[in-house]
């Protein structure tokens, strides 16, 4: 079985397959994440009936439903059905496939895996209703039935069947979200793909690709990061130049809006209120922006922000998907036509700036490394910035047992030293931050680098150092 990561995903997955009840299970998550390929490699030769929907990107209308069916029976004779005539809507479709593995069943588990869902949803086909049919009059009967669907529409997925309040209300046994690979799980992505790289260049590649595998498996062997980056986004013909566009418009049913919420939140770097998105992107208020809101969210877009000490109604929404934050940099305003741009501009003043904010972004993406080194993984906590009257933080990690992080995040490509100006500026914003919260809990100064910290006579202000080799532990 070759699978990185994915440990607690397949120990619920091989759970759910052994326990003989019936089994009805949602795979979600971003596009490009992996879903697919988890499913057909962890039960390779487990499945007795897979269908993959027909994207609906270039047919539209009642011909989409059409071939939607015919395609629908073409997988059931490839499974072995034997099928008189091609059923003429959906509640028939399910039907036959009743049917198929009524004559298949044997007392061993039966594995139905229906991948992009949503597109099978056309309009006025009556799919949802025949589905809905399907699981609840004959699956949900039978211990012997493991159902597991997919989709990359993640707001159809959240509206009409995590939150569906008709026939399929309640009716999932088990919802597993599929996140990104961390630090760690890319570099064993990488090392399975044969391509040699360091640390440093690993964690440059999440900041602009992120643990997305789809765009890691288009890394060639034998260039450098570099290389690898202009070939993929910045030349004519990359294979990832258009992606933003397509990525949108495959998962989001609105995405036209979808695509303003995110170049609204690129604007700024901690990001905007629920009132002052609605008003840079003209969308109307109300359930509508509430659904598109809750997709990003739940696609691992945008994230909910708060300044440490700030009200929940002050709450914002800040873009945090790597591969969007690179395009909207570099591509979004001001695209180039240097095909070797990313070579060419390596230690540029813009691609430096990039680095750092990119960098604390990848620090918040991995807090479970970052408690684990510091001791407290059993602890709860809560993470946040801070922005005092003239000076900020980074990160602020909150504890249960009443201590306070206060974390510096610095990319740096050698071991970081501490000069007398920089510990003038780590003094002022300890002293700013107690004396403005009025916080009574002990502080701790907490560096999170590369590659460590330089013993020299500014150094003991830092009283824990997070390393690059930290945040690449496998947890």
């Amino acid at each position: 079985m070759n699978i990185i990561g994915r440990k607690q995903e397949i120990e619920e997955l091989e759970g759910l397959y052994e326990n003989g009840r019936p089994e009805f299970v949602v795979l979600y998550g971003r596009r490009r994440i992996g879903k697919t390929y988890l499913v057909n490699e962890l039960f390779k030769d487990r499945i007795t009936f897979s269908h993959t929907a027909l994207s609906p990107a270039e047919i539209n209308g009642k011909e989409l439903m059409k071939m939607q069916l015919r395609h629908f029976t073409h997988s059931l004779i490839r499974h072995g059905a034997d099928i008189d005539m091609e059923p003429e809507n959906w509640l028939d479709a399910f039907f036959l496939l009743e049917q198929h593995l009524e004559k298949r069943a044997d007392g061993s588990r039966m594995l139905v895996f229906i991948d992009e869902l949503p597109w099978m949803d056309t309009p006025r086909s009556g799919f949802l209703t025949a589905f809905e049919a399907f699981w609840n009059a004959w699956g949900a009967r039978r211990n012997d039935i493991m159902l597991v669907v997919c989709g990359s529409a993640v707001s159809w997925i959240s509206d009409r069947l995590l939150g569906n309040k008709g026939g399929l209300y309640n009716r999932t046994t088990a919802e597993i979200k599929l996140e990104q690979f961390t630090l760690g799980e890319c570099e064993d992505f990488f090392a399975s793909r044969g391509i040699t790289m360091d640390r440093y260049d690993i964690m440059q590649s999440y900041m602009i690709f992120g643990g997305v595998p789809y765009y890691l498996d288009y890394f060639s062997k034998g260039k450098s990061l570099a290389m690898n980056v202009d070939r993929l986004i910045f030349s004519a013909k990359g294979r990832l130049a258009d992606e933003f566009e397509r990525l949108f418009s495959s998962m989001f049913t609105n995405s036209e809006d979808t695509i303003r919420i995110v170049k609204a939140l690129a604007e700024k770097r901690i990001g905007y209120t629920r009132e002052e998105l609605l008003k840079m992107t003209g969308i109307r208020d109300g359930g509508g922006f509430t659904k598109l809101i809750k997709s990003l969210q739940e696609s691992d877009f945008i994230g909910r922000f708060r300044y440490f000490g700030e009200k929940e109604k002050f709450t914002r929404y800040r873009l945090i998907d790597n591969f969007c934050l690179f395009y909207m940099n570099f591509l979004y305003k001001k695209r180039t036509d240097d095909p070797d741009f990313w070579q060419h501009n390596q230690h540029s003043p813009s691609i430096n700036a990039w680095r750092g904010l990119a960098f604390e972004n990848l620090c918040f993406m991995h807090l479970r490394q970052i408690k684990f080194a510091l001791g407290i993984s059993g602890v709860h906590t809560e993470s946040y910035s801070w922005k005092g009257s003239d000076t900020q933080i980074d990160m602020l990690i909150e504890r249960a047992d009443r201590l306070i992080n206060l974390c510096e995040c610095k990319y740096s490509s050698r071991v970081f030293a501490i000069d007398k100006e920089y510990d003038a500026k780590l003094r002022e914003r300890q002293a700013s931050f107690i004396e403005e919260t009025g916080e009574k809990r002990s502080t701790i100064m907490t560096l999170i680098t590369t590659f460590g910290l330089k013993r020299n006579e500014y150094y003991g202000r830092i009283q824990n150092t997070i390393t690059a080799d930290d945040l690449f532990r496998r947890l």
